[in-house]
């Protein structure tokens, strides 16, 4: 087929460049696309018009344009597929013409049988069940790169497999639609409980109006926090300022920073003192004598060591910021997100759900179509979760097509017609059995750009059609319980900045889990964004984060979303002979990689984390 390629090409007055990638390349989009070697040669023939290359040559570095082209082609051939357009004669043969009759053989052609379906498909359902039965995707799927995937809803990773078995879905499964709707009402569902633990700021709130004075108090807030836990475990003596020489070992509290533009490394190490102890100055640290630590910018830490010159503090220990178990409050919820009718009442011995975890963006950067949530929600309604948790990006700022301009809807209307819109024919169709939780990104288009975030404002919504039963909108970052199992959440991709910005030193042969430790870091230090300053990108506003940032209580699972590799680790703060505290850090992934699926969270909570099974599967 190589050969019958470069044929075509040769006979329409083009010569392929000398390159063993060109032809191989050349025949994947035939594949791909489904195209005769003179449908390609036709194709490239329109390309190198439409972006009037020179030269006859077909080179390596024109097939990105070339794809590109292709896929804008099988855009446009799926948009007249879909788009139908009836005349009076059309609607009147589909409306009064039944079975039989005459015109039965013109209602039954290939192309009426088409344009029925087509039609069908695009009509909106009131009972409960569009969308819901089948993807109305299907037919796209086989024209898409994501709609040609193979492995689908394939384990990427499994938590306590051996809890694993009971939980498992063929894709036979999955792609049988045909259960009784009547039987599924009636079965008896588990409802979960819900209730906000802490969600700042409000919807409405003004922003952009944070000061230096902001800044300074956010910053001395924390250390004189940290500065008082570290006082009342009375473990490391009395405290002192680490910017005065001293010959003799001392005790001192600070916020790790850097001396100068860029990343922080053991030479640029300055340790800033609180304004109460030392007027908030700041003293260089010399870590040589340090055999363990992990230090980023903003964290606060404890430093055991002395000052013998006064320009250099001597380091022999680094302690974190570690709360002690005594210090830590799970504070009562402070509102009711949204009672759910005849909810059950939880206790501690009850503490079991299921829930199902996604993280945007929620369509594939060549299209908008938003195939990969339609498999999605498809997929929750085989499994019936008593909570869906979808994290920003909806309407992703970084998709190509937002990026240049080319869409001709505005980006709210994207956001209610492809997200709210699918949320709300799913939660028709579950009932109360499943709430849907949503926290936005600081890269949707349609939503403010400020960090913290509040959450998105459905009760705005001027269209009756969009109905918000069962949904439940948080702020990001936010903290809430199901069935008195804690969640924290945070859509900044915060582990990736940390990565970015984090130096360490282990002891040699001692090994490590570097991700393991950078998310300890945001507990340790009781903050959903411990970095100052902040990353490049991060809209971090001082006058909204000193409450909404916090962490009030220590989760059972934690949710960090981050373009790193998706993982479920436990953590563990405090030794454990003393109890130490565990908490189930987990980051699904995206949902959409590129032209391709990417992954989600199955979580069946149990009780305990040792009795808990979660997946990570792909799309």
């Amino acid at each position: 087929m190589e050969e019958e390629i470069k044929s075509e090409f040769n006979n329409c007055s083009f010569s392929i460049e000398e390159d063993d990638q060109i032809l191989p390349t050349l025949l994947t989009y035939c594949i791909n696309y489904k195209l005769s070697p003179l449908d390609l040669a036709s194709s490239w023939e329109a390309y190198y018009l439409s972006s009037q290359l020179t030269g006859s040559v077909v080179k390596n570095a024109h097939l990105d344009g070339f794809l590109l082209h292709l896929q804008n082609e099988a855009k446009e051939k799926l948009n007249k597929e879909e788009t139908n357009v009836y005349s009076s004669n059309d609607i009147d043969i589909l409306i009064h013409n039944g079975s039989g009759g005459p015109d039965e053989a013109i209602q039954n052609s290939p192309s009426s049988r088409n344009q029925r379906l087509s039609f069908d498909v695009s009509t909106p359902q009131t009972n409960g069940k569009s969308q819901s039965g089948k993807d109305l995707g299907a037919s796209a799927n086989r024209l898409t790169p994501f709609g040609q995937r193979t492995a689908k809803f394939s384990p990427h990773f499994v938590f306590n497999s051996a809890l694993n078995g009971a939980n498992e879905l063929t894709n036979q499964e999955i792609n049988n639609s045909d259960e009784d709707e009547i039987i599924r009402r009636v079965r008896p569902g588990q409802k979960c409980s819900l209730s906000v633990i802490s969600s700042q700021p409000q919807s409405g709130c003004r922003f952009m109006y944070d000061r230096t004075e902001n800044r300074f108090n956010f910053l001395e807030n924390r250390i004189r926090k940290s500065t008082g836990m570290f006082t009342r475990s009375g473990l490391y003596g009395e405290l002192a300022d680490a910017t005065v020489a001293s010959e003799e070992e001392i005790f001192a509290v600070g916020l790790v920073a850097c001396d100068a533009e860029g990343h922080l490394n053991d030479k640029s190490v300055l340790l800033q003192c609180s304004a109460e102890h030392s007027c908030g100055q700041r003293v260089r640290l010399d870590l040589h004598n340090v055999t363990k630590f992990s230090l980023f910018p903003g964290q606060v830490v404890g430093i055991q060591g002395r000052n013998p010159s006064g320009h250099y503090f001597v380091a022999s220990k680094v302690f974190d910021s570690l709360p002690s178990p005594n210090d830590i409050v799970h504070p009562p919820a402070k509102k009711q997100a949204r009672p759910i009718e005849d909810a059950p009442s939880t206790s501690s011995s009850s503490r079991v759900l299921s829930a199902i975890i996604a993280s945007g963006p929620f369509t594939t950067s060549d299209n908008l179509l938003f195939e990969p949530l339609q498999e999605l929600l498809a997929y929750a309604r085989r499994k019936e979760p008593q909570l869906l948790i979808l994290m920003g990006p909806f309407v992703d700022s970084e998709h190509p097509n937002i990026k240049k301009g080319t869409v001709d809807r505005i980006f709210r209307d994207i956001f209610l017609v492809e997200i709210i819109s699918r949320l709300q024919d799913f939660t028709q169709y579950m009932g109360s059995n499943t709430h849907v939780i949503l926290l936005p990104s600081i890269r949707d288009a349609h939503h403010d750009f400020v960090f913290p975030q509040a959450s998105f404002d459905l009760n705005l919504l001027e269209d009756s059609r969009y109905q918000v039963d069962y949904i439940t909108p948080l702020a990001n970052p936010s903290s809430f319980s199901a069935n008195e199992i804690i969640f924290g959440c945070c859509t900044v991709d915060v582990l990736k900045q940390l990565s970015g910005e984090e130096i360490s030193r282990n002891p040699p042969n001692e090994l490590s889990d570097r991700i393991g430790i950078l998310a300890t870091h945001l507990l340790k230090q009781q903050s959903f964004y411990p970095l100052y300053p902040p990353a490049i990108g991060v809209p971090l506003d001082f006058s909204l984060a000193p409450e909404a940032l916090k962490i009030p209580s220590f989760p059972d699972i934690l949710l960090l979303p981050s373009d790193l590799a998706p993982f479920i680790k436990v953590l563990s703060i405090g030794n454990e002979d003393e109890g130490a505290i565990k908490t189930m850090c987990v980051n699904p992934g995206r949902l959409a990689k590129g032209i391709g699926g990417g992954t989600f969270l199955e979580l069946h909570y149990n009780g305990q984390i040792e009795k808990t099974n979660a997946s990570i599967i792909r799309i």
